[in-house]
């Protein structure tokens, strides 16, 4: 039940049904989430750890905020864990998943050079966030992992809509993918972190708006 409460109050959050920021109580909690009030308090340690609430004494329960220092900490979280994860990834990776997802994102992104369909634009994101989850879990590090996934959430977060695949953003972010799977076929694990860096950067630019 506490993981349950958990995942929906993470959906609600990403779906902005819950605010960056927004006060909330544990009986609003209820509402939102549709989960007792004794799973509620069960997770909220849970949500303290990851940073997504905090307690604010006789208010109640502060979302995470979103401010320059949560953009610059998240990105740089992803720079640290993602060239550590490529790097291995490079070494155990198989050849022919390398070739599967290389496939993959080549398909989609000449579909989209077509034409961003809904279904394009919906396939593309799920490659992109299958993409980095891949990478992570492939290091067979739960711990880092789990960190991972906290710490997308909070990306998902910061400039919601500059950080979610848009149609004009499809063809550059798998181009981008596509960069560091090139690296990866060689084996050519320091031409493979140097592409993820850049595409994390790129994600950061839109992130800030720039």
């Amino acid at each position: 039940m506490r993981d349950h409460a958990y995942s929906n109050f993470t959906e609600k959050l990403l779906a902005r049904d819950i605010r960056p920021g927004q006060i909330v109580s544990q009986r609003e909690l209820v509402d939102l989430t549709g989960m007792p009030l004794g799973a509620i308090r069960e997770m909220i340690p849970r949500l303290e750890a990851d940073g997504l609430i905090k307690t604010v004494p006789k208010r109640g329960l502060q979302v995470l905020s979103i401010d320059l220092d949560l953009v610059r900490n998240a990105f740089q979280l992803r720079h640290i864990i993602e060239a550590e994860a490529t790097s291995e990834f490079c070494k155990s990776a198989t050849t022919e998943e390398i070739e599967r997802l290389t496939a993959e994102h080549e398909e989609i992104r000449e579909a989209a050079n077509a034409a961003v369909s809904p279904e394009v634009l919906r396939t593309a994101q799920q490659i992109d966030w299958a993409f980095h989850d891949r990478i992570i879990d492939a290091m067979e590090n739960s711990i880092i992992s789990d960190v991972h996934r906290v710490n997308a959430i909070k990306i998902r977060l910061i400039r919601n809509s500059e950080t979610r695949m848009l149609p004009e953003l499809v063809v550059p972010v798998l181009t981008e993918h596509l960069a560091v799977l090139a690296a990866l076929a060689k084996r050519d694990s320091a031409g493979a972190v140097k592409a993820i860096h850049s595409h994390i950067n790129s994600a950061k630019r839109r992130a800030l708006g720039m």
